[in-house]
């Protein structure tokens, strides 16, 4: 050990460990510590009884199913401990990612050492019975998973899906100047598309007001059943890689653990200290400029310290070390044996003292309170949270003298209201978008703060550009890394808006499931703060994307978005633009939500004042007397809409049908927060049956035109006394390059289907208006052969207004 540490010894790839960073005191304590994290993460995969082995090991001490992966936990509880050193050292405020999937026994376990683990489950206390119940609840029937899940202190990243970590880190450290997020990617998480866009993100870092992003790209060389890609290229060729990124990449390499301390502890401090350097240098001239950060690439085998063979085959530093490298322990007497071999080579007895407790000289070697990385108030955002300071939404209204008389866009007096949060809320506020905030029309952000943008700049650019160092607008043609960002900054106590196009919020189908999921769980759990929702902003839709073609038109997003816990998501169809500020003001106050608002960013027309505004959208769904006339009576027919052109067009219909039914009793019902249609039982904003047979009558037809696809409003209302009788129009995948009117005829939820159809419903108009519904027919394909040789609507069509 004396020979290592004072002389120099090439790494894999040839660099050499100049000087060793720690004592042999050091380095046999930190040794020690890592011996004790990586016995507990075996230990709470395998054990559930006989904790410290101080009994003859047994089958019934092993649990019967083997669940938990230990390829990555060496490694994962390596870095760990090595950033403990820094913390203590420089008193870092840090906060740690653990981005291999399934790699929570490597990071729990020096959580439950740091004593966090105990502190918020005391039944897990830091004694011999405490992690007895601490390895028994790993990966068993009512206990924790086997990510680090929202039960692990100090977690802000599950990782159950792979590729976020990076972006996750980066939307964590924004405009915490102080803070250190390390982050540890696996080199399996590095195939997936997602991770390999993420690197990027050191370009929209600012080390004047942001804090600093520590990459350690874990090379242990398998997936389940395969290398990784990474892993198997020349090392100067993955140098280039992350040099062409924009990192400057460093390397701890090599298996023999007491070498590998002092390479990480040099590494990993030389690290720190250049960001450091960055930090000041950019702080000191006031002039924030793109950086090359540092980043790790730490290459050791894949279950590191654990069973070199099994059954005549390797396991340590193959594939087989992935999930549970020794199985068969209730029929195998000889696995049995080499599992207890494997458990005591750690030396148990050393680490923790009679009561099962960590010995004093090793505990000492935790940073303390907040400054622990499993305690750090940032991973538990809502700690530090603070509400958004908020103008009043009803200052940016719309005037509306009649309703459906004058047009206007729907999102451009939100981008006003966003513009002054901005102005207001300068260090915890961001709004993002992959490169539509000005398309979306909420370019009246960049009054007040342009686009972040380090990398280098042309003199063109300062002609609508629009970009500065220090912009609070974030775009980026990655709606991955975009959502990545948002979620860390949201999971860290801060609060956004992203925007992007209906059509391609599918992009983040996965990654909006697994931030649902996230917080199922964390609203579950009394120690979780709340933290500030997740509000999503679909625009540009599929009524309005007649001129982009198919590719565009697919309004599917919700459908994906009721499938999550109902006491998570909410879904929110304003038609037009009070309504939209409204709902907006409404989900930016909320916390533990994923609010997603459907709203077009073109003209549209205006129906409600302010005051009607914030009626309808309290109650989120209402009748509008103007366009009913059924008052005192039972309506023959309900006509009810979602979404702002299925607003127009129903409304239209019910003019029409007026117009040649003059007797013709109709009630509209317009529906701003889906979620009302389902029953009270189902979802604490649905109505209960009472109310919704007071609106939607019990035998009558309803024809509802629905902005997404109709099966939707069927599965909300299925359980409803008239749901017999409703009748939803929605798109039905019939589009091509259409004008808006041609694009809802071909799916059914224009104006003279709608038309059609309620004579269709009501009986005493299925004889007696047959006449109506041939000149509807006509005009319907007047207006279609007008299209089609014009190339835009009818006037009267396109500039038609409530009579």
């Amino acid at each position: 050990m004396t020979e290592l540490m004072t002389q120099t010894r090439p790494t894999m790839g040839g660099d050499v460990v100049a000087a060793a960073r720690l004592s042999s005191e050091e380095l046999r304590r930190i040794d020690a510590y890592w011996r004790a994290c990586t016995y507990l993460a075996a230990g709470m995969i395998y054990l559930r009884e006989n904790p410290l082995l101080r009994k003859p090991l047994k089958p019934e001490h092993v649990k019967q199913r083997l669940l938990g992966h230990w390829g990555t936990s060496p490694g994962l509880s390596f870095a760990y401990v090595h950033l403990n050193r820094l913390i203590n050292k420089y008193d870092l405020d840090a906060v740690f990612l653990a981005g291999p999937g399934h790699g929570a026994p490597g990071v729990l376990a020096p959580a439950y050492l740091e004593g966090t683990y105990s502190e918020v489950y005391p039944n897990k206390g830091e004694d011999e019975e405490g992690m007895r119940e601490f390895f028994k609840e790993f990966s068993f029937p009512g206990g924790i998973g086997s990510h680090c899940t929202p039960e692990t202190p100090g977690s802000i990243h599950e990782g159950g899906e792979l590729g976020y970590s990076i972006s996750h880190a980066f939307g964590v450290a924004f405009d915490n100047p102080d803070l250190l997020v390390a982050v540890v990617v696996g080199d399996g998480e590095a195939e997936t598309g997602p991770l390999a866009t993420s690197w990027h993100s050191n370009k929209f870092l600012n080390p004047i007001r942001d804090g600093a992003v520590l990459p350690i790209l874990h090379l242990n060389g398998y997936k389940i059943n395969n290398p990784t890609l990474l892993s198997r290229i020349p090392r100067e060729e993955l140098a280039d890689l992350f040099k062409g990124y924009g990192w400057t990449p460093y390397f701890v390499e090599g298996d023999d653990p007491e070498y590998m301390h002092q390479k990480m502890a040099a590494t990993l401090e030389d690290c720190v200290l250049e960001i450091r350097r960055i930090q000041q240098e950019a702080r000191a001239s006031g002039t924030a400029s793109r950086a090359h950060w540092p980043m790790i690439v730490l290459r050791s085998p894949k279950g590191w310290t654990g069973p070199k063979s099994a059954n005549g085959h390797k396991v340590e530093g193959f594939w087989r070390a992935h999930q549970v490298p020794l199985a068969g322990m209730h029929e195998d007497p000889a696995h049995l044996k080499q599992l207890k071999d494997w458990l005591r080579s750690y030396r148990p007895d050393e680490l923790f003292d009679d009561t099962g407790r960590l010995i004093p000289e090793l505990k000492a070697l935790a940073p303390k309170g907040t400054r622990r990385m499993s305690a750090n108030p940032r991973a538990n955002g809502g700690l530090v949270r603070k509400a958004l300071r908020m103008p009043d939404f009803r200052d940016y209204a719309i005037k509306v003298d009649k309703p459906g008389q004058a047009s206007a866009e729907n999102t451009r007096p939100l981008g006003r209201f966003l513009r002054d949060i901005t102005r207001q809320n300068m260090t915890n506020f961001r709004v993002f978008g992959p490169d539509e905030t000005t398309s979306n029309k909420l370019d009246a952000i960049y009054e007040v703060s342009k686009k972040l943008w380090l990398a280098d700049y042309l003199p063109e650019d300062a002609d609508g550009g629009e970009l500065s160092p220090d912009g609070r607008v974030l775009e980026m043609l990655s709606e991955h890394t975009l959502e990545g960002w948002y979620e860390g900054y949201l999971l860290s106590g801060r609060h956004g808006f992203f925007s992007t196009y209906e059509a391609f919020a599918h992009v983040i189908d996965s990654m909006f499931n697994q931030h649902a999921k996230w917080l199922a769980i964390a609203r579950e759990l009394s120690w979780r703060a709340p933290v500030s929702s997740l509000n999503l902003l679909i625009t540009s839709t599929v009524w309005r994307q007649d001129h982009n073609g198919f590719t565009h038109q697919d309004p599917g997003f919700i459908d994906l978005v009721l499938n999550k816990s109902p006491n998570v998501c909410r879904v929110y169809l304003p038609p037009d633009a009070n309504s939209l500020l409204c709902v907006a003001d409404h989900c930016l106050r909320s916390t533990n939500y994923i609010n997603v608002i459907v709203s077009d960013k073109q003209k549209h027309l205006q129906y409600m004042t302010m005051d009607q505004a914030i009626e309808h959208c309290t109650k989120g769904l209402s009748i509008w007397p103007q366009a009913s006339n059924d008052q005192g009576s039972e309506p023959d027919v309900v006509m009810a809409s979602a979404g702002d052109i299925p607003t127009k067009e129903a409304l239209a219909a019910i003019v029409m049908l007026r117009e040649n039914f003059p007797d013709l009793k109709i009630r509209f019902i317009n529906v701003v927060d889906l979620l009302k249609l389902t029953p009270s039982s189902e979802h604490p904003h649905g109505l209960s049956d009472r109310d919704f047979d007071s609106l939607f009558t019990v035998d009558k037809p309803i024809i509802f035109n629905f902005h997404g696809y109709p099966w939707l409003i069927h599965r909300l209302t299925y359980r409803r006394t008239n749901h017999k009788n409703l009748h939803v129009r929605g798109y039905k995948e019939k589009g091509n390059i259409n004008t808006p009117l041609d694009l809802a005829i071909r799916n059914q939820i224009d104006r003279f289907s709608l038309a059609i159809d309620v004579i269709d419903r009501v009986p005493r108009l299925q004889i007696a208006g047959a006449h109506a519904k041939e000149k509807l027919r006509n005009m319907q394909i007047d207006c279609q052969h007008y299209a089609y040789e014009h190339g835009v609507d009818k006037p009267e069509i396109d500039q038609w207004t409530w009579p």
